[in-house]
């Protein structure tokens, strides 16, 4: 019987394993009235060139409230104002700031009618997120918060880049041209003109500042907050770094070098990152603030100084992107522009050998068929083409265990009384007749890994946000919003949250029901059960996991009874 208790043994880890992988994972609910799209951000200290005062701060200094007021008066240039991109908004000309916008493929429910994400949020905003960039120098006037642009058109949208000019009255003359891709990339190219009779040095610098420490939606599974890929020598891959908002708050200032790499802030689903030119070495920070209760949240970088001689002109170019961590896309950023490892902005975790595959085949079947659930479906069933083998294998050895069950009851009513004399005859039986009982267990082990990568694909990548399957599914990264406490929306009341138990969750109970049933019965009356619990078990444990989950894995069930059926004929073994 030692057999069966390793067995018993390895069900109970298992179901322990999801329980405690669903507490510490599962996506907690946003509090009341908030939003996706509200994560914010405001101002921070400008970045320090190597050499420079230790007070931290060059350039202007937070702005303060009665400045934030007349900022919103000043002139604005605006963001693709005829939506031919992707997003829209609007820049500062005073500041010269990109601190106002918003995409306009996602909105924030999956009604229609609903507010469009917006990323980027004027200074004068509850919780200011904005980008810029600039020049820091000492002894000399460089453009600040205060400094008025003038723009040589009166818009910025793809295909029609924007240059902005300001004169410091000392003889420089400073440009930036913004020219904007039709997705999420601005290209910003900044140029100074010397027309005094000294030499200036400069360091070009680009930040993007954020007040407020938004609403995370995961622990553990995901992370939320800066990061960045940096390169330590040039040739070498970059290493992702990720930052906690915490931790930030204990080390307010952590500085990396990097050739190549990149910096920015992630959400869930949207990232702001800056990168810098590949071909200097950049001085990339993460760096914290607080003051008046407010935190502040802040990536930058500056490059190597520039000395810009009388009648000579110097420029620095960078990229922004502001928008949705689209995989593909980002795929396309980072092969076309030479990005580093664009891709980890998207949190794929361990098994991203396994999850960034899996993902592609979902987005290539969807591709093809035009929707993700039935993309899912199909998946499960190469994933079953895959380890057809070794399920075969196994379900051959559970049709031995079952047919077996008569002769094992009859060692139980002859042994009974004498554990170790039944526990030698089994093993002899199963010896006899070449039986594993632990082969049944083979098909769910070597499945987890792919459990927990099709887990994060449904988590983690925007494509399966508000994705429909047929039917209620209408979000697949969601979990099912039937429930069967209120007779599936018939009476007019929403139940607690764990009470939810929607149409498919119970589906994949029932087959898991089923399935059990082809499965030999444990001779042990508690054993048995136990193992009778279990489908009721994870029906309230799959309640609450995205809905594409639930159907993969009931989709399974289905294929699985389908094979083991088929064996247990052709062996004559009856089910049930």
């Amino acid at each position: 019987m030692q057999d069966q208790r390793n067995l018993l043994l390895a069900i109970v880890l298992s179901v322990a394993i999801l329980f405690v992988f669903q507490t510490l994972f599962a996506p907690p609910l946003p509090p009341p009235g908030a939003t996706i799209g509200e994560a914010a951000i405001e101002t921070a200290d400008e970045p320090v060139p190597p050499g420079e005062a230790a007070t931290d701060s060059v350039g202007d200094a937070p702005v303060p409230a009665d400045a934030v007021v007349e900022a919103d008066a000043s002139p604005r240039l605006a963001i693709d104002p005829a939506g031919r991109g992707r997003v829209s908004g609007s820049i500062a000309l005073r500041g010269g700031r990109i601190d106002e916008l918003s995409l306009l493929d996602y909105r924030e429910t999956l009604d229609p009618e609903s507010a469009r994400i917006e990323l980027f949020t004027r200074q004068q905003s509850a919780r200011p997120y904005y980008a810029d960039f600039g020049w820091i120098g000492s002894g000399v006037a460089v453009p600040d918060a205060d400094s008025l642009w003038t723009a040589d058109r009166d818009a910025l949208s793809p295909g029609r880049p924007v240059t902005l000019t300001w004169d410091n009255g000392a003889g420089l003359i400073f440009e930036r041209s913004i020219a904007l891709d039709d997705n999420y990339m601005f290209t910003v190219s900044q140029r100074v003109r010397n027309e005094s009779g000294t030499e200036v040095t400069l360091h070009p610098y680009g930040r993007v500042s954020r007040t407020g420490e938004p609403t995370t939606l995961g622990f553990f599974i995901l992370h939320e907050g800066p990061l960045g890929v940096f390169v330590k020598e040039v040739g070498k891959k970059g290493t992702l770094e990720e930052v906690d908002y915490e931790d930030l708050r204990d080390n307010p200032s952590i500085k990396r070098t990097t050739t190549g790499g990149w910096i920015g802030i992630t959400d869930k689903y949207w990232l702001t990152a800056l990168v810098p030119s590949p071909k200097v070495e950049a001085t990339a920070r993460f760096h914290y603030s607080g003051s008046n209760g407010r935190d502040r949240f802040q990536v930058d970088y500056w490059l190597p100084a520039v000395t810009i001689v009388p009648g000579a002109v110097e420029s620095a170019e960078s990229r922004l992107f502001v928008g949705a961590k689209e995989v593909t896309l980002l795929d396309i950023y980072e092969e076309e522009l030479g990005i580093e490892r664009f891709d980890l902005a998207v949190d794929f975790g361990w098994f991203y050998f396994l999850t960034k595959p899996i993902f592609y085949v979902l987005h290539s079947f969807y591709g093809w068929i035009g929707n993700f659930g039935v993309a899912i479906l199909l998946l499960t069933v190469i994933i079953k083409l895959l380890f057809f083998p070794l399920a075969n294998k196994s379900y051959v050895a559970m049709s031995k265990l079952k047919k077996l069950q008569p002769q094992m009851m009859d060692l139980r009513e002859r042994f009974g009384d004498d554990k170790q004399k039944l526990n030698a005859e089994v093993m002899a039986l199963y010896k006899r007749e070449k039986a594993n009982p632990l082969a049944g267990c083979l098909p769910i082990v070597v499945q987890i890994p792919v459990f927990f990568a099709l887990y994060k694909v449904l988590f983690v990548s925007i494509e399966m946000r508000h994705a429909p399957f047929y039917g209620w599914i209408q979000d697949l990264s969601a979990p099912d919003p039937t429930n069967l406490f209120n007779l599936f929306g018939l009476l007019p009341f929403t139940p607690p949250e764990f009470l939810a138990l929607g149409i498919w969750p119970l589906l994949m109970g029932l087959t898991m029901f089923l399935q059990q049933k082809l499965n030999p019965t444990p001779p042990d009356p508690m054993q048995a059960r136990i193992m009778m619990m279990l489908p009721l078990i994870f029906v309230f444990l799959f309640a609450t996991f995205p809905a594409g989950l639930v159907i993969y894995w009931t989709w399974n069930n289905v294929l699985s009874i389908a094979q083991q059926w088929v064996i247990m004929r052709r062996m004559g073994v009856k089910a049930g």
